[in-house]
Parts: C-alpha cells; sequence; structure tokens
C-alpha cells in the first residue's frame, strides 16, 4: 500500500498535478550549533572538492538549484560579517584546487572579509590543501596543517587535448577558419606549435607570478627568495611544511578551533556552521569530506577532468593534478 502511494505522488509530481516538489529547492542560509556555550561564535567555512566558479551540474545539484562554490562562499562570508557575535572563522580546506579564477575569488572574498570584520581567520588544512586549496589559505592569518595533509603544489598548470591522432585514424579533419595565426592555438585537433606554446607559458608565468605574490603576502616570515624555491610545484607533508613555514601549525581541526578562540581573547565560544534546508551537522566534521557535488571529489575523475577542460579548451589551474 505504502509502494503504491509513493508511485502515485512520484506520478502525478512528475505530471505536473501537483505543484508542490519533491526536492527542497535552495532557500536562505540557516544557522546550526555544533558545540561549545555562550554569545561569542566560531564559524566553520567549508571549501572541499575542486574549486570551480561554475555552479554544480549534478543531477541532484540541480533539482536541489545548488550554488556556485564562489556564490555559496561569498553569501556565507557576508553573513558573517553582518552577525556581531562571529568573532573567528575557520576555513576547513580539503581540495586539490582547481581553476585560476575560482582560487583566486576565494582568496579574495577572505582578503575582504578581513578589511569589514577584523577578526582572526584559521585555514585548517584537512587531507589536501594542494595549489589553489592552498592559495586560498594563505589567505587567512595562520594556516594549521592535519597530521596526514598533503600540501604545497604552489604553481600553475596548463592541461589541452590533442585528438589529432585520433581524427586522422577515423578519417575525420578539422578546419578553422580564423582572422589570425594563432586565433585557434591549444586547438585539440591539431598539435601546438612553438609560437604557440610561448605564448601558453608567458601567461602561465604571469599567473605563476600572482601565485608566489599572494604566497609572499600571506607567509610574511618567508623571503621572496625562499617562496619561489617552494614553489616548484612539489608537494609536502604537513611536517615538511610547518619545517618550511609554508603552515603554521600541525593539528587536528579541534585544534584549529581552539586556535581561532585563542587568537580572539575568547574563553568560551559557540562554533557554528551555515547551511540550507535539509541539511544535517551533528558535528565539526559535517557536510566532511563532501564538495559542491554533495559527493566526494578529492581526486580528479573523467567527469571531472572534462570539465576543466571545458569541452577541449585549455584550462588554467592551480591545481595539483598528478
Amino acid at each position: 500500500m505504502h509502494r503504491a502511494a509513493l508511485i502515485m505522488s512520484l506520478v502525478l509530481g512528475l505530471s505536473g498535478c501537483v505543484s508542490q516538489s519533491l526536492f527542497p529547492t535552495s532557500g536562505p542560509l540557516e544557522e546550526t550549533q555544533l558545540s561549545g556555550k555562550g554569545e561569542a561564535k566560531v564559524l566553520i567555512v567549508d571549501i572541499s572538492g575542486l574549486l570551480l566558479s561554475s555552479r554544480p551540474t549534478g543531477v541532484i545539484d540541480r533539482l536541489l538549484d545548488r550554488p556556485s562554490l564562489p556564490t555559496r562562499f561569498k553569501e556565507e562570508l557576508t553573513k558573517a560579517a553582518d552577525d556581531p557575535d562571529v568573532k573567528a572563522v575557520v576555513l576547513r580546506i580539503n581540495s586539490p584546487g582547481g581553476t585560476v579564477t575560482a582560487s583566486d575569488i576565494l582568496h579574495h572574498e577572505v582578503l575582504v572579509f578581513k578589511k569589514k570584520r577584523p577578526i582572526p581567520i584559521i585555514a585548517s588544512i584537512m587531507d589536501l590543501g594542494t595549489s589553489g586549496g592552498y592559495y586560498v589559505a594563505v589567505a587567512g592569518d595562520r594556516i594549521v596543517a592535519h597530521p596526514s595533509s598533503i600540501t604545497g603544489s604552489i604553481g600553475v598548470i596548463m592541461v589541452s587535448l590533442n585528438a589529432a591522432g585520433l581524427l586522422e585514424k577515423v578519417g575525420i579533419e578539422a578546419i578553422a577558419v580564423t582572422s589570425g595565426p594563432n586565433k585557434d592555438m591549444g586547438s585539440p585537433f591539431r598539435a601546438m606549435t612553438e609560437e604557440e606554446r610561448a605564448i601558453f607559458q608567458s601567461v602561465i608565468d604571469s599567473l605563476y607570478d600572482r601565485f608566489l605574490q599572494a604566497v609572499q603576502e600571506g607567509r610574511p616570515r618567508l623571503s621572496k627568495e625562499e617562496v619561489k624555491r617552494l614553489a616548484d610545484g612539489r608537494i609536502y607533508s604537513a611536517a615538511q611544511a610547518k619545517q618550511l613555514g609554508l603552515v603554521d601549525e600541525i593539528g587536528y581541526l579541534d585544534d584549529a578551533i581552539e586556535l581561532a578562540k585563542r587568537e580572539a581573547g575568547l574563553a568560551d565560544a559557540r562554533v557554528v556552521m551555515y547551511h540550507r534546508s535539509s541539511g544535517y551537522h551533528p558535528n565539526i566534521y559535517s557536510q566532511w569530506p563532501r564538495g559542491e557535488t554533495g559527493w566526494p571529489v578529492l581526486k580528479l575523475d573523467p567527469v571531472s577532468l572534462t570539465t576543466l577542460l571545458g569541452g577541449g579548451s585549455p584550462a588554467f589551474m592551480y591545481l595539483w593534478l598528478p
């Protein structure tokens, strides 16, 4: 009987006879207390998965009308800026990085927030805080790395496809009519020329300099020469990163929260997160390790790689891409 009623509800919903959606739509942010007591709050902001500017495209994401990561991130920081009880923020990071622009937006929004609310911001790196993930972390005041964290991979990568050999095998020829010799540079339908490679390299060098500047500003104890020496793209363990000055402390998320409280001069504080309706947040690891799609995205699967490449176009990324 229950199964028949469920099937009937689904049929009516899909046929349009019922106006109420079977899936909850995105609503305003709500606050959930995870632990602690008192009026003061320490806010946890989650940054996990690939850092992309586009909205998540999964079926469930579209049904739930989930916003892009930069949209959600800015919304949470704006809400926190308007709440005088928020005395510190912990950025809970678990990301291999992502596109240059998405990483830069998140970094920028942290800096904007710090101007509005000069309160402690602690970056807590979990499994991964590499490349774009680290780029966001250096915008905070202090960085705490989980004992088993992997960080570093400071640099830029551009990935492009060359399907010319495959097309030749199946007898397909791509023809591009352009206004100039470099208009179709990076095309997946032919090999890259040396001139095109040099042009791409010049762009990558510019974006790399921007990364170095962000690290130097966020890690003022490191000289420009030290930052460049460390920024050859390699990854570091938490212990190595601390020894080199890339992170401040090694500890768990609880330790990052306690550091945030100490930096804010708080003896007691409520630890809170923002979420949308229907979310379940029992403790400080809530929504962990889920990305904007709601599913774990700690490695690049073929679908994710296709998304980053934008259907074959070259993509500039602050990303650890082993």
